[in-house]
C-alpha cells in the first residue's frame, strides 16, 4: 500500500448536508484506519482549515456534501495551501454543484437533459406549467441529496414549491418529468462502474428515500441491456469529463419510456454511508469499500 502520511477525512462541515457528511466521514475514516492508513477526522465547521498545515497533514478525503464542500470551496483553499485532495478541482465542483450551469455545459455539447426552466418570484408559473407540463419537478440548483426537492402535481402548487426552494437558494430550476426510471453511474478514475436503477418506495427518490428508508431498491445488475448500460456509462464518462471531473464521482440519469436516458446532475463528493451508491457499484465490481477509499485517495491531486 502507498505511503499517504497523515491523512484528514474531512467531514462535517455546515451544509444543510452535514449529517449525511457525518456518516460518510466515519465510514470512510473507519476504513482509512482498517487499511492501516493514518487518518484523522476533520469537520471545517470546528476547526480551521489552516490546521491542516499547522498539524503537518500530507492529503485530505473530502467527505463533506454540499456548499462549502463540494462547491469548490474547499478545494481551492486546499490548493492554496498546497494539500493534495480527492475529487474533482475547484471548476468541476463549483459546476457540478449548480444544476442549472451544468446543464448548459453539457447541452452546448449537444448531450441529452430534461426540459428545465429557471423560475424566479415574476415566473408566470401557469406558462411555465403549461410549456413543459405536469408533474414537474422543482428544486434549489444548488444543493444535494434533494433538500429542498418538491414534485408538483397541480398548477397551483408550483408557486409554493418555487417558495420552498428559494429557502435554500436564491437560483431554483423547474424540470420536466421523466418517468421511465432513475439510474446512476458511478466513476472511478477513468473507469464507469456498473450502472444502478434505483427504485424509491415512495413518490421520488427524496432525502427519505435515500438515506433514512430501508424499502428502496437498487438493482446492481440495472436489468438494461448490455448495450443500453454501455451507453450510459459512455454518457457518464462524457458528462463528467465536460465539466473537467477528476478522481471519483456519481452521475445520475433519468431514462424515458422509450429508454433514452437524460443526464440530471453529477455528485462530485458522493456519499459514503451504508446507504450510498458508489460503494454498492464497486462491490458489484469486485472492490471492497476499503478498497474502493484506498483508490479514491490514490488518486487525489492539487488543482
Amino acid at each position: 500500500m502507498k505511503n499517504f502520511g497523515k491523512v484528514a477525512v474531512l467531514y462535517g462541515g455546515r451544509s444543510a448536508e452535514r449529517e449525511v457528511s457525518l456518516k460518510s466521514g466515519n465510514a470512510v475514516l473507519a476504513a482509512l484506519r482498517k487499511s492501516g492508513v493514518d487518518a484523522h477526522g476533520f469537520d471545517p465547521s470546528m476547526q480551521d482549515l489552516h490546521t491542516l498545515l499547522d498539524e503537518g497533514y500530507q492529503r485530505v478525503f473530502i467527505a463533506l456534501h454540499g456548499r462549502f464542500g463540494e462547491d469548490g470551496t474547499v478545494q481551492g483553499a486546499l490548493e492554496l495551501m498546497g494539500i493534495p485532495y480527492t475529487g474533482s478541482g475547484v471548476l468541476a465542483s463549483a459546476l457540478a454543484m449548480d444544476k442549472w450551469r451544468s446543464k448548459l455545459v453539457w447541452q452546448a455539447a449537444g448531450l441529452p437533459v430534461p426540459e428545465y426552466e429557471l423560475l424566479t418570484d415574476a415566473s408566470d408559473f401557469d406558462a411555465v406549467a403549461e410549456r413543459l407540463g405536469l408533474p414537474l419537478f422543482v428544486k434549489p440548483a444548488n444543493e444535494g441529496s434533494s433538500v429542498g426537492v418538491s414534485k408538483v402535481k397541480r398548477v397551483g402548487d408550483l408557486r409554493a414549491a418555487y417558495e420552498a426552494a428559494a429557502c435554500h437558494d436564491k437560483l431554483v430550476i423547474t424540470e420536466a418529468y421523466i418517468g421511465g426510471g432513475e439510474y446512476t453511474v458511478a466513476i472511478l478514475g477513468e473507469e464507469a462502474l456498473p450502472v444502478i436503477k434505483i427504485e424509491p418506495a415512495n413518490e421520488f427518490y427524496d432525502y427519505e428515500a435515500k438515506y433514512l428508508r430501508d424499502d428502496t431498491r437498487y438493482l446492481c445488475p440495472c436489468g438494461l441491456a448490455p448495450g443500453k448500460e454501455a451507453e450510459m456509462q459512455r454518457l457518464a464518462q462524457q458528462g463528467f469529463a465536460l465539466i473537467g471531473g477528476a478522481g471519483w464521482g456519481r452521475v445520475d440519469f433519468l431514462v424515458d419510456e422509450s429508454g433514452k436516458p437524460y443526464l440530471l446532475e453529477i455528485n462530485t463528493a458522493p456519499g459514503m454511508t451504508d446507504h450510498s451508491l458508489v460503494p454498492m457499484a464497486a462491490h458489484r465490481a469486485g472492490m471492497s469499500f476499503e478498497d474502493l477509499v484506498l483508490r479514491i485517495l490514490e488518486l487525489a491531486h492539487v488543482g
